[in-house]
């Protein structure tokens, strides 16, 4: 019976989401073969694709939709495939006794073609070995044995219903390698301290996988910081003061500031990754309740030994980013100021100049507005003095050269007033037009 009320799109997701990262019981004694492999934001589909082919090896169907998880059996191996952000898990468990724990590790029993051909990089192979409390206890000897001589870390576990121990080194056969004792769990109890512990290990590969990117980075820096302390000190100098030397020192600080740029979008995800992968590492480390194994190191103090200063790392080098990045910006809005204020005065000064050249073509031009009056005065009299003459010599009673002089200052201002009507005119247009 459908519901009475409208629900949200999103209810059903959202409590899907609480069972996303669902565990396996187990019933020691178990192996347990753990691969992490790398596959982007944007590699689902072919994962997607390798874990059919998985599938179709064994016989089992292909399921219609697979969201963050999928389990299965493969014969008497248990598969547990999981989604992360930006990389995919799998786990292989097969129950059953065992002289070393990590002799056959149950990743060799499955088709070396598909293995071959796992898409993405692998960040993290581990063997795990779960043991009974029925089986004897392994002496310190049997221990180093296992983890090559390697110094040990190890702890209580599960308030001390286990025991793990653990080198966190990869060894000649590509496997990391971690031993755990039940001495108490419960089935439930023991699938979620394996899953706790699986988890720890890739969280804290992931983490570290920005260290060596921070550390490049900061190379890059370094060298980024002197470029910018050498442009300020030019910037000082009483030479960087002309136009040229002030536009290379943009182009500079333009070509710095794109690279701090670049580089801090290359670096920024990976850093607030490794920001997030830590704080996982050290949810799953308090999860796991540790206890101290007398002369051991526990996993926490191990791993915050080292992680800590590791994400320290990647952290100051994204506020290093950031703070250099804000000094180039800071340095180039300077210099622009600079520039603009070098470009002000000069358009002043033209100005300036334009508005002198514009006051002597004024006079120019007054100039020869009144020489144009004089020679049109000139022209005018001179065609009325043939006028006056020409009827004179038709008898009538004029003497031409007493009229020609009377009529000069008439002609001269008539010609006066044609030039200012005429310029009245072009003046009115001009105005119009703009």
């Amino acid at each position: 019976m459908p519901l009475p009320f409208k629900e949200h799109p999103l209810r059903h997701q959202a409590i899907a989401e609480l069972h996303a990262r669902n565990y396996e019981p187990l019933h020691a004694p178990e192996r347990v073969s753990h691969l992490a492999t790398i596959c982007g934001e944007r590699g689902s589909g072919r994962n997607l694709r390798h874990l059919f082919r998985l599938l179709e090896y064994y016989g089992l169907p292909i399921p219609d939709q697979i969201d963050q998880h999928y389990s299965a059996m493969l014969g008497d191996i248990g598969m547990l495939w999981e989604r992360h952000t930006e990389f995919v898990t799998y786990t292989f468990t097969k129950h059953g006794t065992f002289i070393h724990p990590f002799a056959q590790p149950v990743l060799r029993e499955l088709p070396e073609a598909w293995l071959r051909d796992m898409p993405g990089e692998i960040v993290t192979a581990t063997s795990l070995a779960l043991e009974s409390r029925d089986m004897p206890e392994r002496s310190q000897e049997e221990l180093d044995s296992f983890f090559s001589g390697n110094p040990i870390i190890g702890s209580e576990v599960v308030g001390g219903a286990g025991r793990a121990w653990s080198d966190m080194r990869i060894h000649s056969d590509g496997y990391s390698r971690i031993l755990v004792r039940d001495q108490g769990l419960s089935n439930s109890q023991a699938g979620r301290l394996v899953k706790r512990i699986l988890e720890l290990n890739a969280y804290r590969a992931m983490a570290l996988i920005g260290l060596p990117i921070a550390r490049e980075a900061n190379a890059i820096l370094s060298q980024g910081d002197r470029r910018l302390v050498a442009v300020a000190a030019r910037m000082t100098e009483k030479e960087a003061a002309g136009s040229s030397a002030e536009s290379e020192l943009l182009d500079d600080l333009t070509t710095l500031a794109s690279e701090i740029e670049a580089i801090a979008a290359r670096t920024n995800s990976r850093f607030e990754a490794s920001r997030a992968y830590y704080g996982v590492v050290q949810q799953r480390l308090e999860q796991l309740r540790q206890k101290r194994i007398e002369g051991l190191q526990t996993f926490t103090e191990f791993l915050e030994a080292r992680l800590a200063p590791a994400v320290a790392t990647c952290n100051s080098t994204s506020k290093r980013q950031q703070g250099l990045a804000e000094r180039a910006a800071r340095l180039t809005s300077l210099l622009r100021a600079r520039v603009e204020v070098g470009l002000q005065e000069q358009n002043r000064s033209l100005l300036e100049s334009m508005n002198q050249r514009a006051k002597l073509q004024l006079r120019l031009q007054e100039t020869v507005e009144g020489l144009s009056v004089i020679a049109i005065g000139y022209y005018g009299v001179g065609l009325i003095g043939y006028l006056f003459k020409g009827i004179e010599g038709h008898g009538f009673p004029i003497e031409a050269s007493y009229a020609t002089g009377l009529s000069a200052p008439l002609v001269v201002l008539i010609a006066w007033l044609g030039l200012r009507r005429m310029k009245a005119r072009l003046l009115e247009t001009e105005k119009h037009h703009e």
